[in-house]
């Protein structure tokens, strides 16, 4: 009996990791879902639009890593273990429309999402997302896609985003991209943000006591919440998605903050004719 119990919770993270990634595979209702092109300066990129019949507000998600998904034509992903990737069904099932990009071009974002050219993806994303929803845009971002969050946030149109979400905010210096939010004009931020730390993310680029010093950056914004988290399963890497810092195994507490914290807003009174 000792020498078999070591392996059950293995066997119990691959089944939760399985079953996770199974998720990313399903089928899209495709009278709720498209898959369009943009054209952006980075290059030609995929985006996926999922939306309910009456969606609140339009979630922007901007994934993390290089960026790359796999996204394709019939709306599948790839690599489709990402926090937001993952959560995608969920926040329709919570009344949100969501909108994910791949990489523009293919291309490994890291080192980029901080520049003017992400800034002008993320403008076209915001435009996209008014134009064929027509709900409030929150941009959402986790781990290296908060540094597109906040460019993005930083140069958008006045009164074209109603809120931003940062989850495990990348704010140290790492070994494959230098940049961190600091880079991308925080200060400039003028809608209101919602920042989400775990308490358990040892991803050293993400450390969660960071949290203050991220809000204090952001100090141009109409408000800063900072709300701390705590708990999730062991991943394999402390970056990874299957882990603390993607919030594998509480992804249902997470959510649920966010969307409280959106409630907030009053978005209800920005709808109008949407």
């Amino acid at each position: 009996m000792t020498g078999r119990s070591p392996a059950r919770p293995e066997r119990g993270r691959m089944r939760a990791l399985l079953a996770a990634l199974a998720l990313a595979w399903l089928p899209l209702a495709a009278a709720r879902a498209r898959v369009v092109r943009l054209d952006t300066a980075l290059g030609p990129e995929r985006v996926l639009v999922l939306r309910p019949a009456h969606p609140r507000a339009t979630l922007v998600m901007l994934p993390g890593g290089t960026g790359r998904v796999g996204l394709t034509r019939t709306g599948r992903f790839r690599h489709g273990a990402n926090f937001l990737v993952r959560t995608r069904r969920d926040w329709v099932r919570r009344g949100f429309a969501v909108v994910i990009p791949d990489a523009p071009g293919g291309r490994d974002l890291r080192g980029h999402r901080h520049g003017p050219g992400f800034a002008a993806v993320v403008g076209g994303l915001v435009r996209l997302a008014r134009r064929r929803i027509g709900a409030p845009v929150i941009l959402f971002g986790t781990s290296q896609g908060t540094i597109g969050a906040v460019n993005g946030a930083a140069h958008a149109a006045a009164g074209s985003i109603a809120g931003v979400v940062l989850t495990e905010t990348v704010s140290v210096p790492g070994r494959l991209s230098r940049m961190t939010v600091f880079d991308a004009d925080p200060a400039a931020v003028r809608a209101p943000v919602l920042i989400v730390a775990n308490r358990d993310d040892r991803c050293p680029v993400a450390p969660p006591g960071q949290a203050p010093a991220v809000a204090r950056a952001l100090g141009g914004a109409s408000s800063v919440t900072v709300r701390m988290v705590a708990g999730g399963a062991a991943g394999d890497r402390p970056c990874g998605s299957l882990g603390p810092h993607g919030y594998f195994g509480i992804e249902g507490r997470v959510e649920a903050a966010i969307a409280g914290w959106i409630g907030t807003l009053g978005l209800e009174k920005e709808k109008g004719g949407a």
